[in-house]
């Protein structure tokens, strides 16, 4: 039986739990705080990364996600100046108000996820995008969970 009687609907929460889950398993069992991590990194990589790539990282994400995504979205105020740690104390600032969290363990937890779930060309273009240090950073987050694509794979989703 269908949870909202729509499965566009039924089909997002399963995916988004799904991801809430996973973070969950890096930061502890607090849905809250996986939901505000997701949020708050996607939007920090949203506002630095050029808006049509932006955009078509967007129209990857689960329904529910990329409503969060977009919220309070402006991108005429992306900041021009920034790395991995600019980043940090970014995300941190913005997870204030719930349980600590190491910051870059969230990054990395976000980075993750989105390596597991989001097509791996997709992937590749938005961390070319990224400053040098937080690339690394994904590649290294992506590299323990994702084993890489096989020679001339071109795969829409990872394992």
């Amino acid at each position: 039986m269908s949870a909202t009687g729509l499965d566009v609907f039924d089909k997002t929460l399963q995916t988004t739990n799904s991801w809430l889950d996973e973070i969950s398993q890096t930061l502890g069992p607090d849905r809250k705080l996986a939901w505000k991590v997701l949020s708050i990194v996607l939007h920090k990589l949203r506002d630095r990364i050029p808006v049509d790539l932006s955009a078509h990282l967007g129209a990857e994400l689960p329904l529910l996600v990329r409503g969060t995504y977009y919220d309070q979205f402006e991108p005429s105020k992306q900041p021009s100046d920034w790395d991995l740690d600019r980043f940090a104390d970014e995300v941190e600032k913005g997870l204030s108000g719930v349980r600590p969290v190491n910051p870059r363990k969230a990054i990395r937890a976000v980075f993750s996820v989105l390596s597991r779930h989001v097509p791996r060309g997709q992937i590749a273009k938005v961390q070319h995008a990224l400053p040098e240090d937080l690339r690394a950073s994904w590649i290294s987050a992506e590299e323990r969970v994702v084993p890489p694509p096989e020679q001339g794979e071109l795969g829409r989703y990872r394992a």
